[in-house]
């Protein structure tokens, strides 16, 4: 899966499964701009990537204000000349990445601003940054992350993390119906639990077990590649068979 002269931007491309993705992509021979609101973390993550033969830069980007989201996809477009590939990894759980832990009904309403805005209107905001560039260049991969919890639901503390994640599968074939007669594709990756946190491994799956970071990015790159040219508007779990049910 060469990906030669393709230009991604990656959101939360500082650390995690985005920071991961960026090494594979630049390994075979990707340009990529590492977008996160951790500035300082996005630009060492660049620098170790350049630092092992890759070409990369860092943005930062709070992904709820447009402008900035704009800004980085004129830097990629002006530094690259095009964009090929948008990868949303930015996002989390909103109570655990705000510490709370209030059931839903109680959930004070900036925490579930917070969550809606980073996990669903970041993603849309990034993409509508994107599309026109895409359509322009008959070419594009758009890869938004979503999760288990957004085909399954989820309880008391994941309420708005689920809608937001919901959101993306529903945006995803969106996007696929506007990008098909451009050669757009957009795809959805929903993960059951990964160990980029070792809390994940308590979560139940059908082969017993949570996924390593690399099987996930190993399917995104797939669909980002031309073995995938055929696929789009479609949602791919990745969850070990949790979405089977009676896992109880």
């Amino acid at each position: 899966m060469s990906f030669k002269d393709r230009v991604a931007i990656i959101s939360g491309g500082a650390s995690g499964m985005g920071l991961l993705a960026a090494q594979n992509l630049c390994a075979e021979g990707a340009k990529v701009v590492l977008a996160d609101v951790n500035k300082a973390a996005a630009e060492d993550a660049a620098a170790s990537i350049r630092a092992n033969g890759g070409d990369a830069f860092g943005v930062e980007v709070d992904v709820r204000d447009f402008g900035q989201v704009e800004n980085a996809a004129r830097m990629a477009l002006e530094k690259h000349g095009s964009i090929d590939l948008l990868l949303n990894f930015a996002g989390g759980a909103e109570g655990r990445m705000l510490k709370c832990s209030a059931p839903f009904h109680e959930m004070p309403i900036e925490v579930i601003d917070w969550g809606l805005d980073v996990n669903l209107k970041g993603a849309v905001y990034f993409c509508r940054a994107v599309l026109g560039t895409m359509i322009k260049q008959k070419r594009g991969v758009i890869i938004n992350l979503g999760s288990i919890t957004g085909v399954e639901g989820g309880g008391n503390g994941a309420v708005n993390y689920s809608a937001a994640k919901s959101g993306l599968i529903g945006l995803t074939k969106s996007l696929a119906l506007c990008g098909a007669p451009y050669g757009v594709r957009a795809c959805c990756v929903s993960p059951g639990p990964v160990l980029t946190r070792a809390a994940m491994a308590n979560m139940k799956t059908r082969l017993g077990r949570a996924a390593e970071p690399q099987e996930v990015v190993d399917l995104i790159l797939y669909l980002c590649s031309d073995k995938a040219a055929f696929i789009t508007g479609s949602n791919h779990l990745i969850d070990g068979g949790r979405s089977c049910g009676g896992m109880g």
